[in-house]
């Protein structure tokens, strides 16, 4: 197994690749951060192999710049448009399938009488049903927006386009990208758009879940190198994120599975 692999370096050879270029530089998007799905891969690599990773977070489209500019060692994103046209043109490597998730369509519960919450069905169906809500009383609608390039982001306009719906102020709001997305959300009792994982970490009351299990809006994660850098720790990272180990991990945090093989 991969694990068992790096595990078998010599403590020499670890501490060679660990003084060589510091730590391996991770951009990763922020909802994989708040989710703690990327924490918990950093902290279990640096167990198993004694090798330091600093996660750069950042929207997706910005971690994916910041790759493929050689401004981080690697990155790990759920962005696959964007991913596929860096791929393209040979800016990134080694790209693997390391986790995948879903997003999903929150905001207040359904009630029998006065704001009804979006239907259950698909992501599409939802909006259609929030912009009629806001058509109606776009005074008691508020949709929150990341509205920063994220693969969260880049999903919800993908969203709108198949719902064939221009979301406009002042319902339509974007988020404050400094501050926890998920947390705005709650805060602000709005509709949005929120990756699986982040809500399972932080999400809830007064919130619930309104639209899951849509194939549209399924979550693909993937790890890749930057092609105009190469830290000696990035392959033994790649093989132990997609590896038996790195599988484990995934699998264990909440609003995530491991790929397919």
């Amino acid at each position: 197994m991969v694990a068992a692999g790096v595990l078998a370096l010599p403590a020499a050879a670890l501490a060679q690749r660990r003084g060589t270029g510091g730590p391996l530089r991770l951009g990763i998007d922020r909802a994989l951060v708040e989710s703690g799905l990327g924490p918990r891969l950093q902290r279990a690599f640096g167990a198993d192999t004694g090798i330091a990773v600093k996660l750069v977070p950042g929207p997706a489209s910005a971690v994916l710049e910041a790759v493929s500019q050689g401004e981080v060692d690697a990155a790990l994103t759920n962005a696959p448009g964007a991913e596929d046209r860096l791929a393209a043109q040979s800016l990134v490597h080694d790209r693997r399938p390391i986790a995948e998730g879903e997003f999903v369509l929150v905001g207040p519960a359904p009630r029998v009488r006065g704001r009804a919450g979006a239907p259950s069905g698909s992501g599409a169906d939802g909006l259609a049903r929030i912009g009629e809500l806001a058509a109606a009383t776009p005074a008691n609608v508020v949709f929150l927006s990341a509205g920063d390039g994220s693969g969260l982001h880049l999903a919800e306009q993908a969203l709108w386009r198949q719902a064939r719906i221009e979301p406009v102020a002042p319902w339509y709001v974007r988020a404050d990208p400094a501050r926890s997305f998920v947390g705005q959300v709650r805060q602000r009792g709005a509709y949005a758009l929120v990756e699986r994982g982040a809500w399972a970490a932080l999400g809830g009351a007064p919130l619930v879940v309104l639209v899951e299990g849509d194939p549209a809006l399924g979550e693909r994660v993937h790890a890749m190198r930057s092609f105009r850098v190469s830290h000696p720790a990035g392959r033994i990272f790649l093989e132990w994120i997609s590896g038996g180990r790195g599988r484990a991990v995934v699998a264990a945090q909440r609003g995530y599975r491991a790929p397919a093989r």
